[in-house]
């Protein structure tokens, strides 16, 4: 593993934390003032900006406070010199949601760029798989 995949394996470690934690400073952390997220929830053409993402993360700790969990079982950074990307399977749900359907998982792809010289998320894509 390079030092440049180490560093991004972190950071979506420590945001993936933050979010467990409820922590929005620590969720906002580490990405780009241009960010492009593209959410399981409307609205469905994306949340464009840092100021629309911190917006969507309050219901979302509402849910979570209700038992959910959120937590990485799986995580592939692949990183170049200016940019990297990274995907992550999470066990996400409450404790009756993962009871029905205990393989379900929350699939997240992360586009980063470097800024400044420092790894930062631009594009955030969250997913469930269909199910019929």
């Amino acid at each position: 593993m390079t030092d440049d995949e180490a560093q991004v394996r972190e950071l979506v470690q420590r945001w993936a934390r933050a979010v467990h934690e409820e922590d929005l400073e620590g969720v906002l952390a580490d990405h780009a003032a241009d960010l492009v997220m593209f959410d399981v929830p409307p609205p469905d053409d994306g949340v464009r900006g840092l100021d629309a993402y911190r917006e969507t993360w309050p219901p979302f700790f509402a849910w979570q406070r209700q038992g959910a969990v959120f937590e990485i079982v799986g995580l592939e950074v692949t990183a170049g010199r200016d940019v990297a990307f990274a995907f992550a399977l999470l066990r996400c749900g409450t404790a009756e949601e993962l009871a029905r359907e205990p393989g379900r998982r929350l699939r997240i792809t992360l586009g980063l760029r470097r800024e400044d010289g420092r790894w930062v998320v631009a594009h955030e894509h969250h997913s469930f798989p269909l199910r019929s």
